[in-house]
Order: structure tokens, then sequence, then C-alpha cells
């Protein structure tokens, strides 16, 4: 990999780890009665957005649907067979409970996002798409239902009435 491939990787986790820890910003300045100041965050955060993406078209990183979905299987997988059990062991080991609900949150969820993107791309060999129908997201796990929220989050047990859509 040239060094600038390296950069243009390392530039685009930067950007999307700050859009992401904005947002959080946004959140937090908006619990504390800071609308503008959350505003502000959030555009910022756009602005990284655009960044990243920008990062990853310059790096070839987005290829065709079907090739792009198979890149999202084969990070799906790494998070369920790898990253996240190691990740467990490490919570566990050192007692972080919070990090560790965290992990295995994330953990299940990862498997449904890898069981919707096999069914995606076995759609798409078949020429097909995806229904188009609403998500429902649970804000504490992350757990995405499709069509309605569930009376209750069949990974963290949240009221299905907190899911917003996406």
């Amino acid at each position: 990999m040239s060094k600038t491939q390296e950069d243009l990787k390392a530039a685009f986790a930067g950007e999307s780890q700050a859009n992401r820890k904005y947002l959080a910003f946004a959140k937090k300045a908006e619990e504390e009665g800071k609308p503008g100041l959350a505003k502000l965050f959030r555009v910022a955060a756009e602005g990284e957005t655009v960044h990243a993406l920008n990062h990853l078209q310059a790096s070839g990183g987005i290829k065709s649907t079907k090739e792009n979905l198979e890149a999202a299987i084969a990070g799906e997988t790494y998070e369920i067979e790898k990253m996240y059990p190691e990740f467990l062991e490490d919570a566990k080991a050192e007692g972080i409970k919070a990090a560790e609900i965290s992990f295995q949150g994330a953990l299940k969820v990862e498997g449904v996002h890898q069981d919707l993107f096999n069914l995606a791309l076995e759609k798409l060999e078949l020429g097909e798409d995806v229904s188009d129908e609403e998500y429902y997201i649970c804000p504490v796990c992350g757990y995405p239902a499709i069509g309605a929220a569930p009376d209750n989050c069949p990974v963290c047990n949240t009221p299905g009435e907190k899911f917003y859509t996406a």
C-alpha cells in the first residue's frame, strides 16, 4: 500500500470518528440546554462526513454494490468472529462492566447486520432489491427492526416506543 493510500485510510478513519464524536457532543449540548452549540456540533459533523466520503472515494473504497455488500459482510464477520469476542474478554478480565455491556450489545447487533447484508446479497444476485420498508433503530444497542419497532428490543429490552427511524 502506498503512503498516500495509508494516508487516505487514516484520514477516512479520523474524519469518521470526528463525525460520530461531534454527534455525541451535540446530543450532550442539547441535554444541557445549548441548542446553538448542538447545531454547531452537528454542522461540523456533517463537514467531517463530507471529508470522510471524499477520502473513501479517493482511496477506491467505494466499488459496485455487490462488492460493497461483500465488504460489509466481511467487516461484520470480522467483528463477530474476532474483534468483539476479544474485546469482551478484555472487558471481563478488567472488570469494566459498561464496556462489557456495550461490546455484548454490539456483537449481537453485528450478527443482525450480517444477516441483513447476506439477504441483500442473495437478492442482488437474483436481480432484486431488498424491500423499501421503514427501519427502526434501538437507541441503546442499535438493533434494527424492519417495518415496525418491536414491543421491546430483542437485544437489550429497550421499549419499542423509544426506537427511532432511519
